[in-house]
């Protein structure tokens, strides 16, 4: 079976990590002329016209605002990435990321998570927490460094654990109150301290829908920019079908066959799957058989 490309993996860049502390490579990387800036208009790539591709900026087409380096393409060209607003005659459209995501189903995807990720983290880390002093940025964009305690702060990722339970040919799908009626998808839930993936995947089962589980097994992982979470997927079974929802998690669950997961995927069942951006329908589709 064709293995399914998941959505924002595949970076085509070489992150160069040898560059980010070396300030003069980075300013000359910067300088180059075949520098390439990806805008960020609050957080929302720029798309060149017609939706096909990312726009890449020039120098000078790029607004003030933080730059950080993303890498290198395969002939050694820098890369960057901006927060800040465009000007109005650039041909892009600033696109919502999900939508860019979805639309370059490849590794230019990859890009977006990247560069969305540690943008935002800059946003909402400009001071220290170990003294609340303000902080500047070092490595390119992948550091912060407390100019009063000395203390060095990286960008965060948060491991959330999402996974499909099964048992005798089913599978549990759910739908958060959130979510649409008719919208079902894999379980999920944050890794919690002190705890394994393996561990995080039977609480959260037992906590969102009250059922036991064994034998976890890893499936994939998958980047998720929003803002800056770490999708690890995988499949466990199930001891029993009984369920009891904390209906302030999950509002409706359902054991369904692969039959039905393969109609749902397909648009012709009478539940909506995830999109194929989304790890979870990578989980179904795999558990389902289908490519």
């Amino acid at each position: 079976m064709t293995r399914l490309h998941l959505g924002y993996t595949g970076a085509p860049l070489d992150k160069a990590d040898h560059m980010r502390r070396d300030a003069a490579a980075i300013q000359a990387a910067r300088m180059h002329p075949s520098a390439r800036f990806l805008i960020l208009d609050d957080l929302k790539p720029l798309m060149a016209e017609g939706g096909t591709d990312l726009f890449w900026a020039r120098r000078s087409e790029i607004p003030t605002g933080l730059a950080i380096f993303l890498g290198l393409n395969a002939d050694g060209e820098p890369r960057f990435a901006v927060d800040g607003k465009p000007d109005d005659d650039l041909p892009a459209r600033a696109t919502d990321a999900r939508a860019a995501g979805a639309l370059l189903a490849d590794g230019r995807a990859a890009i977006i998570a990247q560069a969305r990720s540690v943008l935002d983290w800059h946003r909402r880390h400009g001071f220290c927490a170990n003294c609340g002093a303000p902080t500047e940025v070092q490595k390119a964009g992948y550091s912060r460094l407390c100019g009063s305690c000395g203390a060095e702060h990286f960008p965060r990722v948060d491991p959330v654990v999402i996974m499909l339970a099964e048992k005798d040919g089913l599978a549990l799908v759910g739908r958060g109150p959130r979510f649409p009626a008719g919208f079902f998808s894999a379980l999920a839930g944050f890794v919690e301290p002190g705890e394994s993936l393996e561990e995080a995947v039977a609480r959260e089962l037992h906590e969102e829908a009250g059922i036991r589980v064994h034998g976890v097994r890893y499936g994939a992982s998958q980047p998720w920019p929003f803002p800056s979470s770490l999708m690890m997927g995988a499949f466990a079974t199930a001891e029993g079908f009984e369920l009891a929802l904390d209906e302030s998690e999950i509002a409706e669950a359902r054991w369904v066959s692969r039959e039905e997961v393969r109609a749902a995927l397909a648009g012709e069942a009478d539940w909506k799957a995830p999109p194929p951006l989304a790890i979870a329908h990578w989980l179904l589709a795999t558990w389902a058989g289908r490519p």
